[in-house]
């Protein structure tokens, strides 16, 4: 039943993944009193605000990645998809991340963009949309606390510019950044898409 619904409703496809539910969700029953995954479901599916719904989401979708995964895609889109963008497009790029998990791809992004626009940044409306179906995660991307090994293929000098050291071992994005990125929770396979611009450049790896 539910591996059903969260196909149909969300593109997740976890119906040779029992153990997997079974692992994340088990103590989140116990500890709240469900006596058995059906009658959680049930309680789920009835719950009319969603939230209860939006917990599953959190507890089976796998959030992970690390600022500059695969560099080849991002080296890709600085050196031929940019540079090409910016000899067409009039001072406006629209970029967005799609499943954006904790926002590392958003930030590693709007980085880029800064980087390669340079002085001219400040002329350009060049702001990352990143969405994601998990509230958890975004959460977490606006937040923007990252650990060292996070952050372990970032420049210095980006680490310099972009983040500051809070604690042993942690990093939080400056505001300048997390100004550059718009998070928005978004399902992917819903009927009605509500951007009204087009985008130039659509990241969706995370998805894949």
């Amino acid at each position: 039943m539910l591996t059903e619904y969260l196909r149909k409703n969300f593109g997740i496809n976890l119906s040779k993944k029992r153990t997997l539910v079974e692992s994340r969700l088990n103590n989140y029953l116990v500890n709240n009193g469900f006596d058995s995954y059906q009658s959680y479901f049930n309680y789920a599916f009835n719950d009319k605000s969603g939230r209860e719904m939006s917990q599953i989401i959190n507890f089976l979708t796998t959030n992970f990645s690390y600022f500059m995964r695969e560099w080849e895609h991002f080296k890709y889109f600085r050196d031929v998809v940019l540079s090409e963008l910016k000899s067409v497009v009039r001072n406006d790029l629209c970029t967005w991340s799609a499943g954006c998990s904790t926002g590392q791809e958003p930030y590693t992004l709007a980085m880029l963009i800064e980087d390669f626009l340079s002085e001219q940044k400040e002329k350009w409306d060049a702001k990352v949309l990143a969405t994601d179906i998990s509230i958890k995660a975004l959460d977490a991307a606006k937040a923007g606390i990252f650990n060292d090994d996070c952050l372990k293929k970032v420049p210095p000098y980006w680490k310099l510019a972009y983040f500051s050291k809070i604690s042993n071992g942690k990093w939080q994005v400056k505001d300048s950044l997390k100004n550059e990125v718009i998070f928005r929770r978004f399902n992917l396979i819903e009927d009605t898409f509500p951007f009204k611009k087009k985008f130039h450049v659509i990241f969706c790896r995370n998805v894949m």
